[in-house]
Parts: C-alpha cells; structure tokens; sequence
C-alpha cells in the first residue's frame, strides 16, 4: 500500500512526524540526564539507598514501557498510527509535570513506572512513518526520525542543565511538560492519517499469534538481538555518567551544565551520522551500514572509562554518538524490509518492547559491573557487548538496495 500514497502526501506526513519528534526529544532530554542528581536532591521516605533508587527511575520506566509498547502497537494497527502518538506525547506531558513535584525518590519511581506505561513515541511515529513512506525511501525516513530524535537530545541537556543550575530540578519538568503538548498540538493538527483498518480475518488475530508470525520471519528475530545489544551497551552508561564526569572534574562546579555539554554534543554528532548514513544504507545497504557503526561504536567505549579529563571524555562521547546514530536507523530500516506493510504497528511496537527491555536491564548490568570492576569497567563491558552485537549484524542478509 506504501507505494501508492503520492510523493507529496509522504513526504509532508514525514517532515510534520519530524518536527513533533524533534520537539519532544527536546522535551525528555531537558530532564532525562539529571534524574540521578534529582534522586539525590529528593531523597528517600523509606532510609533504602539512593543509588538503588537512581537504578529504579531507569528500569521500572523501562520494564513497564516493554510490557505496554507491543500492546499499543497491536491497537495501532487495528484502530490507527497517528492516535498511538497523540496518547504518548499528551498523556507523557501530564505525568512528567507530576514528576516535578515529586516528594521522594519513591513517588519518582512510581511515575516514571507510569509514564513507562503512557509514552512511546519513538516506536509510535516509526510506526506511522513506515505505513506511509515507500520501502525504497525507509532508510531516508528512518534518518530523519532519528535526526529529530538525536537533535532533540543534543539540545535538550544543554537547556535541562541551564535550567537546573538556575532554576532547580522542579523547573525542568515543566519545560518537559510544556514541549510535550506542543508536540501534540503539531500532530493533532499538522497530520492526516488515512488509515485503512485490517481485514476482518486479521483482526480476529490475537495479539501473541501476531507477535508469534512476526518473529517466524527471517532475519526479524535476529535483528531485534541486535537491537537489544545496541541498547543493552551504551545504555548502561546512563545512571552513572553524571557521577562519573562529577568524579573526573573533583568536584567543580556546574557539573550538570557539562553533563548536559556531553550528552548534547554526542546527539549532535549521531543527528549528522543518522540523516547521512541512513542515505547511504538505502543506496549500498543497511546491514553495512550497522557492521561499520558497531564497530566504530565498540572500539570507541573501550577507553572512555580510563580519561582523566572532561575533553578526553567529550571527544570520545562525540565519535560514539555518530557511531550508534548510525545503528538506530538502519536496523529500523531492515525491519521495515523484513515485514509486510499493514503490521507496521505490532513491528515497531516489539520492536520499542526490546530496546525498553534493554533499557531495564542495563541499570542492573552497570550496577554489578561497576561493583565488580568500579564505573571504568562499565565502558569496558559496553565495548564487548557491542562487538557481539556487530558478530551477530554480519548473520544478517540485507535488503535489496534501491
């Protein structure tokens, strides 16, 4: 059905997907690299340790956006894409303005396992993007989601980080809140979905029949490995990166704006790499595109953890963050050319299950590797994972280049 929507129709449905993506990336990113400081800054109602709490904002927000995203992709395709992304960006703008007037830690895990449940974007617009823009342009599609998506978060901490310093952690969640409904404004009123239901037979199908078909397909099962790997690594990272730059700058000051400067200019990097490389992966193939980036991101974690400088740490985040910008977009390509059009919800909806899922597991990861081998090993064994992820990359067979 893809093929038949005209030039203009796919195009402008993708460039509105793009600017509601940007502006909620935006909008997470403003508060997402500061929750362990705002763990801190809270405290805990019950006396239980602050940093079991800062695993928790990460992994109870991810473990229960894995059990809701296939269910939500499953309704995507039976009723439409479009009300899948308006439900993520409005109901997420309600519960992260709830955040900011948290009292503990506790209340802070509990919405953040909420808002696990109501958001999913990223996998809401993929969804609608790969219903309506023709497979031979799905690598382009797919890049530029993911220029929205890495731009956001490149300026997302530099605003969050300001906003902090000056104002306190309360104030970001209402900047996050604020962008979110504009989001929604722009895609209540900016998209036209001509959504054409499935066949009666189609939706008599169960949800786990529907989910049992998808990973019968080639390639699909392994591809969703992949992804998981490529989350599982460089998502570990992400509890402990603003204690370890706090460690390599001693102590100074405005340690929220720096981590905010990292993170940033990494998705600054992985925004040019995703539109670029997405390109190239249409033309020459996306499973060439994934072995490259994986190797570049594996060989590039490897010293992160042994810098003694806050630049060495900079340079490093930037040449990783072009590498995994490259990766995102070309795996969610080869699942488009894996699958049939008209199951683009249950697609993308497993496929947001298995990066949460990753996401839930690598608190836990990066809590025992740094345990074991202090927060320098957790860069170590993100590298390994990410080397595995590339071995299992090169079993992949690619789509037929346009």
């Amino acid at each position: 059905m893809n093929e038949h929507v005209p030039d203009p129709a796919w195009r402008r449905t993708l460039w509105v997907l793009v600017l509601a993506q940007a502006v909620s990336a935006v909008g997470f990113a403003v508060f997402f690299p500061f929750l362990p400081l705002y763990v801190s800054e809270l405290g805990s109602a019950t006396g239980t340790s602050l940093e079991f709490w800062a695993g928790m904002v990460f992994a109870g927000q991810a473990l229960t956006m894995a059990i809701a995203s296939p269910i939500w992709g499953s309704l995507a395709d039976r009723h439409g894409r479009k009300p899948m992304i308006e439900r993520a960006m409005f109901g997420g703008a309600i519960i992260i303005l709830l955040m900011g007037f948290a009292r503990s830690a506790e209340e802070l895990a509990l919405l953040r396992a909420i808002q696990g449940v109501i958001t999913g974007t990223i996998s809401a617009a993929n969804a609608l993007a790969a219903s309506a823009v023709p497979r031979r342009h799905m690598g382009y599609a797919m890049g530029m989601l993911q220029v929205a998506i890495w731009g956001g978060v490149a300026v997302g901490p530099l605003i969050g980080g300001a906003i902090a310093d000056t104002y306190g952690f309360r104030a970001v969640f209402v900047t996050t809140a604020v962008l979110l409904s504009i989001s929604w404004v722009i895609v209540r009123f900016g998209i036209h979905e001509h959504f054409t239901p499935a066949e009666p037979r189609a939706q008599r199908t169960g949800i786990l029949a529907a989910w049992r078909g998808l990973l019968a397909r080639p390639g699909v099962a392994r591809a969703y490995t992949v992804r998981f790997l490529t989350w599982l690594g460089p998502t570990m990272l992400s509890p402990i990166l603003p204690l370890f730059i706090a460690s390599i700058l001693h102590g100074g000051e405005r340690i929220s704006t720096f981590t905010g400067l990292v993170v940033g200019l990494s998705s600054a990097t992985g925004t040019i790499a995703a539109l670029t490389l997405g390109r190239h992966g249409d033309r020459h193939g996306h499973r060439t595109v994934l072995i490259g980036s994986g190797i570049v991101a594996a060989l590039f974690f490897l010293p992160q953890g042994f810098v003694s400088e806050g630049w060495q740490l900079l340079v490093l985040q930037a040449i990783t963050g072009a590498a995994t910008g490259g990766m995102g977009p070309a795996i969610s390509a080869l699942l488009a050319h894996y699958t049939p059009a008209g199951e683009e919800g249950v697609v993308y909806g497993l496929d947001n299950s298995v990066s949460s899922g990753a996401r839930a597991a690598a608190p836990l990861l990066g809590a025992a590797v740094a345990i074991i081998f202090g927060l320098p090993g957790i860069f170590v064994v993100a590298g390994i994972i990410l080397v595995l992820a590339v071995s299992l990359a090169a079993t992949l067979r690619d789509q037929r280049p346009a």
